[in-house]
């Protein structure tokens, strides 16, 4: 099976990602930087664009793939996921992008979502998370927060939020990540981290809609909160944050407790040590339940482990049908059994 990524690199720049067609979405939204992150780490990869497909759904997000100077396909609602099965399936040697956003992977899509990951197809999956409907002008979606008011949810939404990298852990995807649409230097260094990942790689981008729900995630992204508020994971590192480092997370029975270092005898020993390479996914269901007002927000590689692809395994089983039958012969299939002549 040939490798996705190439070991002697081509030179590109972002120049030859950058397609002719105009970008069209809202002056201000979190799917420009997006975007734009996306095509400066493309170069990086060193794969051909022939190489290259972007597959998406429906939503604002679908557009991405009209903008990227590479093959690309503007799939029906929720179904990007199917379309890139098929592909890995095919055509094991490209690389393919998924892009999604919470409303296309998690509602209509949450089955092919689901399955994808589980069958650990070889394809990095990007959802713009902005906690509501944006294309179809302002309803809640599956991640919007309980109790919402919106066009849909006039007195508030009744359902609990879907946890998107809970969810993608519980398929067993094989590379969970988070980022933020407007940490720049966070979020390239987490779609090529995803990129480079053979496996389902699922990264949830938190993404502002500043026409139907700005400021969605302000409460803890902002610059002047950040460091209080988020925690940036760092494989072998304990966890902490704060903006002087004096904060930390411990396991206090099954639960994440928040302790300051240095009260009541704690130390950075105390602290839980992220391990993205767990292959048990214990310590990264806990993280992906943490979030703001009571914890701060994980970012960064929650889970990162290895295992066969779906097409490796696909190509381990014609390998052993070939060598017990022989190559394949269509025509021969097509005319075994009962056959009759039309005249």
């Amino acid at each position: 099976m040939t490798d996705t990524l190439d070991p002697t690199p081509i030179r590109l720049t972002r120049k030859d990602f950058v397609a002719e067609q105009e970008v069209r979405w809202c002056p201000g939204c979190g799917d420009y930087s997006i975007l734009a992150q996306t095509q400066k780490v493309m170069p990086d990869f060193g794969v051909p664009r022939e190489n290259i497909v972007f597959i998406s759904g429906i939503g604002c997000s679908g557009r991405l793939p009209y903008y990227m100077n590479t093959y690309g396909f503007h799939s029906i609602h929720g179904r990007a996921p199917t379309l890139a099965t098929g592909l890995k399936a095919a055509r094991p040697d490209l690389m393919v992008w998924v892009i999604t956003g919470d409303g296309d992977a998690l509602s209509i899509g949450g089955n092919h979502f689901l399955h994808t990951m589980r069958r650990n197809v070889d394809m990095t999956m990007v959802m713009h998370n902005n906690r509501i409907y944006g294309l179809t002008k302002g309803q809640t979606s599956p991640t919007s927060e309980f109790g919402k008011r919106t066009k849909s949810t006039p007195m508030g939404s009744v359902d609990r939020p879907i946890m998107p990298l809970t969810i993608a852990l519980a398929a067993e995807a094989t590379f969970v990540a988070r980022t933020v649409d407007n940490h720049t230097e966070h979020i390239q260094g987490t779609l090529e981290a995803g990129g480079r990942h053979r496996g389902a790689s699922f990264i949830e981008v938190l993404q502002n809609c500043n026409i139907f729900n700005d400021g969605a995630w302000r409460d803890f992204t902002d610059r002047d909160v950040r460091d209080e508020r988020m925690l940036f994971l760092e494989h072998g590192e304990p966890l902490i944050f704060g903006k002087e480092r004096d904060k930390g997370i411990r396991l206090k029975g099954l639960h994440p407790e928040v302790v300051t270092i240095g009260e009541n005898g704690i130390t950075e020993a105390d602290l839980l040590v992220h391990d993205q390479h767990a292959e048990d996914p214990y310590l990264a269901l806990i993280l992906s339940r943490m979030f703001w007002p009571d914890f701060p927000v994980p970012v960064g590689i929650l889970r990162e482990v290895d295992r066969p692809t779906h097409s490796d395994l696909i190509d381990e089983q014609i390998q052993q049908a070939k060598a017990k039958s022989g190559e394949g012969d269509l025509a021969k299939v097509l005319l075994a059994g009962e056959t009759w002549t039309v005249t």
